[in-house]
């Protein structure tokens, strides 16, 4: 089957014009804080912009069926085109040093990982800390469901791309039309980011600290405006409990945010994924809670009262197993050095990931609900191997493909999670370090652990390290699956 190469660039074109759109919005905010940089930042837009309307332009004589092995190309390569563009700010800047770093920043951004490799956040011009937060805003919720909400005036349809962006085991949609879907799904993301502006300026934030955070903390992201990320704020609690109540929002599935919105809160009671999510967070944080409320020296001194110990200990717990669970990053504290059983189960934590539907990466808590239900299914198959017995969710039977799916899921999830840290191994890193950035890459997570611990950066790997690191992320923001297969012989065979 030959493939529509005109469909491919002109949605190629699309995703330019929007990326040069956000440099524009970036330059504003450059202009507004007279950085230094807003000529720069308006050149990239101008070029990324005009690059875009070129290829629009001249493909947009197309076939319009888009088949699904187009729609994996356009996202694939839609997002490696976003990378490439989108790092041209940091060229004509300077602001970042050298290709490779400038890549790894790049990737961490729109796949919401977070993972940085700068030193000194503090001292980069503001409109280059905005741009950092505009990729993950991006990145966040899919740059192709954004491409596809403005596909009504091409008159296409955009299910193809949306599968191939997210294929995950859910099938709920809002509304029959994807384009549809994609507007109500960013309706909700920017309403969300504006009201934890909002907030976040209430209780004691800089407008432009509250703006970076809203934006990186509903993408899942990690980029912060600061050195030490959330830990700045550590004598401002209030600050600290809404990041942590918008980083689990962000971790929750958004059509199911959507059904809240419209008053239907029975819809998160009969939810088995958001219990689950839920319980996660709480049974994780009393544990680490109770561990470190034990090992006074770990967070708060002994010269304090009781109950501002307790609330310190409880915050940077919740906090922590918040931040790792939904693959956000923010930190205010180093969690690596409270005892190697608590380095564990962040290790572990990094696995988990957030709702299938939301921003967040890794493996995804339904996917752990079915995996678990039906490893507890094989016991009554062995006894009665005749009888039928399905898998249930939500009180629906899940078909066997979607198991067999999510099964398959695993095993490569965790093969590309083994090859990942042998492959940082062969690239200098320890045996913790490697394992750590492994997990944290393909699970979009940001902070690791080892010589890459929360309170650390990524500056010291090498090239070769980076850019493995780069490509776990991008493989892990779009579930495997969808960048793998590219590399199988009958993806590419002629049909």
């Amino acid at each position: 089957m030959k493939i529509n190469y005109k469909i491919i660039f002109y949605f190629f074109g699309i995703l330019l014009m929007f990326n040069g759109g956000f440099m524009f919005i970036a330059s504003l905010l450059s202009y507004m804080y007279n950085d230094g940089i807003t000529d720069s930042l308006i050149v990239s837009g101008i070029i990324v912009l005009s690059l875009g309307a070129f290829c629009s332009i001249y493909n947009r004589n197309f076939d319009i069926n888009l088949n699904k092995r187009e729609g994996y190309i356009v996202v694939i390569f839609g997002w490696i085109v976003m990378i490439l563009s989108g790092s041209l700010p940091y060229i004509l800047t300077d602001s970042v040093q050298g290709f490779t770093n400038i890549i790894f920043e790049t990737t961490s951004g729109y796949t919401t990982t977070g993972a940085t490799i700068l030193d000194s956040i503090e001292s980069l011009p503001k409109g280059i800390i905005f741009w950092r937060s505009i990729t993950h805003w991006i990145g966040g919720m899919g740059i192709i469901v954004l491409a596809i909400a403005i596909l009504p005036l091409l008159g296409i349809g955009g299910m193809q791309l949306f599968s191939a962006e997210a294929p995950g085991p859910s099938a709920d949609k809002l509304h029959p039309r994807i384009t549809d879907t994609a507007k109500r799904l960013w309706l909700i993301y920017l309403s969300v980011t504006l009201i934890e502006t909002l907030l976040l300026s209430i209780f004691g934030m800089s407008f432009f600290d509250a703006i970076n955070h809203s934006m990186s903390n509903i993408a899942s992201g990690g980029f912060s405006t600061k050195d030490t990320s959330l830990a700045y704020w550590n004598n401002m609690p209030m600050i600290q409990y809404i990041v942590i109540f918008f980083m689990f929002i962000a971790g929750t599935n958004f059509v199911l945010l959507y059904y809240v919105f419209k008053g239907k809160l029975n819809k998160i009671n009969i939810d088995e994924e958001f219990n689950l999510y839920l319980k996660f967070v709480v049974f994780f944080s009393v544990i680490v809670a109770l561990i470190v409320f034990f090992n006074s020296n770990f967070l708060v001194s002994d010269d304090i009262s009781l109950f501002s110990r307790v609330e310190g200990v409880i915050r940077h717990s919740l906090f922590q197993v918040v931040s790792i669970v939904t693959t956000t990053g923010f930190v205010t504290a180093d969690y690596t050095s409270w005892t190697p059983f608590l380095l564990l189960i962040f290790f572990g934590l990094m696995f988990i990931g957030g709702s299938a539907g939301s921003t967040s990466g890794g493996f995804k808590i339904v996917r752990h609900l079915l995996l678990i239900k039906n490893g507890f299914l094989e016991f009554k198959r062995i006894l009665h191997p005749n009888a039928i017995v399905p898998v249930r969710y939500n009180n629906k039977s899940v078909p066997n493909e979607i198991v067999y799916n999510i099964l398959g899921f695993f095993i490569i999830y965790m093969l590309t999670f083994m090859i990942g840290a042998l492959g940082f191994s062969m690239f200098g890193l320890d045996f913790q370090s490697a394992l750590g950035v492994s997990a944290s890459s393909l699970g979009n997570v940001g902070p690791s652990i080892g010589d890459f611990g929360p309170m650390g950066t990524f500056n010291q790997m090498s090239s070769f390290a980076k850019w493995w690191s780069s490509f776990l992320m991008i493989v892990g923001r779009l579930e495997l699956f969808t960048v793998l297969i590219i590399f199988t012989a009958y993806f590419w065979k002629k049909r």
